[in-house]
């Protein structure tokens, strides 16, 4: 997604026809489909996304490419019934308190009543609004620190843990909050506790912000899947005279007039087209993950190269399961579920795929898709088929009381793929920054840097043909 709207955002203007005066963008994907991890599977009236099912809308970057595909129509939000988000707790689910919001305490009246916080936890959650602050030049800090400083340990083991989780598969004794969570981070600055600044937000949002766990009303998807939006892209870009050329990068090499030379691997069935060995241009564009770019320049400046290497990934398996509702006794009554590490399960997540949007599932039948793996357990993401499906399954029925056999098993796992926001990592990727500004015709685009969402992988596409673009 960000190699594509970096290429969409070289061309001169939006939906013009195309021009001799145009730049000449050429964007090499080793793959048959565009969007990297952004897939759909449609089969048997199922539709199954491998990655993420949907984007936060509360950033423009996404909105906006979908209205200049001319996709506005498809748009769809999560639907109004579900909602929330559940927790387990003890072995039974039990909802998020009305109105708290990863870090941000929520309602009073929630917090008293909920089941998943004791006497002593609802009462140091409350009080969270006397909590001395941060000085303003206080370092970054994990998510874990912060979360136990400002919450308390209680809040922190049953709901913020397992619904950062569910959103960066990390270890929250590691994961930066400068970096992951910048909001808060600078909330408790701001408005002195997490409980006034989400006071401030409340008074001035609009729309349904106030959902337990999440801004679900925020979050939107394709009727015909995410996927669609990278394949109007890709066409998009193909009648505008963007080049496509099917292979892989080796290596890439500033020459002595500081153009770039990109050497390619040469993929079998290129040579009949006459694709090249060699692509040489006046900048480029990494729109790969982070440990691929260090790779590919590695000779040419080893010190970006280090900077790019040390920034690490962990990986997750999703496996999506669908059954007839008969056979499933939870009323899936929610967008999803996060599943605290302390519950001892192997499952992160499960989103109730069917529930938050329509035709996900055939007429009276359910799609869940189960989350597995992350940064504290990778080795159950590389678990065999033959065993993770029976391994899932079990959980599922003691958790929502389902039975029967699935109707409909997918696999996706996605090793190394989700890049680790490590304490200090605003740090790195201004080193990053500053060494790639002494390049000149470089930038670098993706999820590596300043966000994981859509989103923000769209504007770092953008951001890398703004510092690239000539006149």
């Amino acid at each position: 997604m960000a190699g594509l709207a970096a290429a969409e955002a070289l061309l001169p203007a939006a939906f013009e026809a195309p021009s001799e005066a145009a730049r000449r963008v050429t964007l090499i994907e080793p793959s048959d489909r565009f969007g990297g991890v952004v897939l759909t599977d449609r089969r048997e009236g199922w539709l199954i996304e491998r990655s993420a099912d949907s984007f936060l809308a509360a950033r423009p970057e996404a909105v906006a490419l979908i209205e200049r595909l001319g996709l506005t129509s498809e748009l769809i939000g999560v639907d109004p019934r579900v909602r929330r988000a559940l927790v387990l707790h003890k072995g039974r689910t039990q909802p998020v308190p009305a109105g708290f919001r990863l870090l941000a305490p929520g309602r009073l009246r929630s917090i008293l009543t909920t089941p998943l916080l004791s006497p002593l936890g609802r009462l140091r959650l409350i009080c969270e609004r006397f909590v001395r602050s941060r000085s303003v030049n206080a370092e970054d800090e994990s998510l874990e620190h912060f979360a136990v400083r400002r919450l308390g340990r209680e809040a922190f083991e049953g709901l913020v843990q397992p619904l950062a989780a569910g959103i960066w598969t990390a270890d929250p004794a590691r994961l930066s909050m400068a970096a992951a969570c910048p909001e808060f981070f600078a909330m408790e600055l701001g408005a002195g506790s997490l409980w006034a600044g989400e006071q401030m937000r409340a008074r001035t949002a609009t729309g349904e912000t106030q959902a337990a766990g999440a801004r679900y009303g925020q979050f939107l998807t394709l009727a015909s899947g995410m996927e669609t939006m990278p394949r109007r892209l890709a066409d998009h870009l193909a009648a505008r005279g963007v080049q496509f050329i099917k292979d892989s990068v080796t290596e890439l090499s500033q020459l002595p007039d500081q153009r770039w030379r990109v050497s390619l691997r040469g993929m079998t069935g290129n040579e009949a087209a006459g694709a090249p060995a060699v692509v040489e241009a006046d900048a480029v564009i990494v729109a790969v993950p982070s440990t691929t770019a260090a790779a590919l320049l590695r000779r040419c400046d080893p010190t970006l190269a280090g900077e790019l290497a040390a920034i690490e990934y962990a990986g997750s398996a999703i496996v999506s399961l669908g059954f007839s509702r008969d056979d499933v006794a939870h009323p899936l009554d929610a967008a999803g579920l996060v599943v605290p590490r302390r519950e001892g399960r192997r499952m992160l997540a499960a989103s109730f795929s069917s529930q938050k949007f329509p035709s996900r599932a055939p007429v009276g039948s359910v799609l869940i898709r189960t989350f597995v793996g992350g940064a504290l357990d990778p080795e159950t993401a590389a678990v065999e088929d033959a065993h993770l499906v029976p391994l899932v399954l079990a959980e599922l029925r003691d958790v929502l009381g389902v039975s029967g056999s699935p109707q409909i098993v997918q696999i996706n796992r996605w090793l190394g793929a989700m890049p680790q926001y490590t304490v200090g990592h605003c740090d790195r990727v201004a080193t990053i920054q500053q060494l790639v500004a002494g390049r000149r015709g470089l930038a670098l685009a993706g999820s590596a840097y300043e966000g994981v969402g859509i989103p923000q992988v769209i504007a770092s596409g953008q951001a890398a043909a703004a510092s690239v673009r000539q006149p």
